[in-house]
């Protein structure tokens, strides 16, 4: 768990971005069903995407929620941000996640983690998802410099 928060109390904190393709909203406990199955059916896409942990191989339901609930006490605290994207097209499909957390790494204020689920990738969502991601924190976030571990961004 981050031990600070990584935006002011005076920010208001986007709750939903809506474009043509993607809808963002907050990542709560309310998604873990259709955010599992996301997540399952990607696994070989967010193995060591993210950082160097096992996940998410042999994650359970409940350890989704668990995750999930995590990702909501953290976005309360002010001390990390996870977005379940949807598609637009179809709302109730989670497609992706987007995430900010700070960075250790004191070039960068907080580091940008995002995916799409691997049924998707040669539609070019991905990338589209991550140009989509890295403009509205840009344009909506107090961030000036934002990481993309992983990514060339």
């Amino acid at each position: 768990m981050y031990s600070r928060p990584i935006v002011k109390k005076s920010f208001k904190i986007p709750t939903e971005l809506v474009t043509e393709n993607f809808t963002f909203r907050p990542l709560t406990i309310k998604y873990v069903d259709k955010d599992y199955e996301a997540v399952m059916k990607s696994v070989d896409h967010l193995y060591k995407l993210m950082d160097d942990s096992e996940w998410p191989k042999e994650m359970t339901l409940d350890e989704n929620l668990a995750d999930l609930g995590w990702h909501e006490v953290e976005f309360s605290l002010r001390h990390s941000f996870a977005y379940t994207v949807l598609s637009s097209k179809e709302e109730n499909s989670v497609i992706g996640c987007c995430y900010i957390y700070p960075s250790d790494n004191p070039e960068y204020e907080v580091q940008a983690y995002y995916w799409i689920r691997q049924d998707l990738l040669d539609s070019g969502l991905e990338d589209e998802l991550g140009k989509t991601f890295k403009k509205w924190l840009e344009k909506s976030w107090p961030f000036n410099k934002i990481e993309f571990p992983r990514r060339n961004i």
